[in-house]
């Protein structure tokens, strides 16, 4: 049996995607998963014999993937604060 997924990932801004995409990014000499950016959408293709396996890897992803975007948005408001003059300010 042979398991597939293809999972699209959309950002607001392509700096994010690219972002995300280098941070997930993974030399896959198995060919279980693979990852193409294209503007701010990130598409990863899984791929696995093994049901356990495969959900496993999309588990991963998608965790991780949830990270990247909590770090992303925490780094965006620090930066507008920064801005704004209000870092360090209680």
């Amino acid at each position: 049996m042979k398991i597939k997924a293809d999972i699209k990932i959309e950002y607001k801004k392509s700096e994010d995607a690219e972002i995300s995409y280098q941070s997930l990014k993974v030399d896959d000499d198995e060919g279980y998963c693979k990852s193409t950016i294209t503007d701010n959408i990130i598409n990863y293709k899984i791929t696995s014999e093994n049901l356990g396996s495969f959900l496993s890897t999309s588990d991963d992803l998608i965790a991780s993937e949830i990270l990247v975007e909590k770090i992303l948005e925490k780094s965006q408001i620090n930066t507008e604060k920064n801005f704004k003059g209000e870092c360090g300010r209680k």
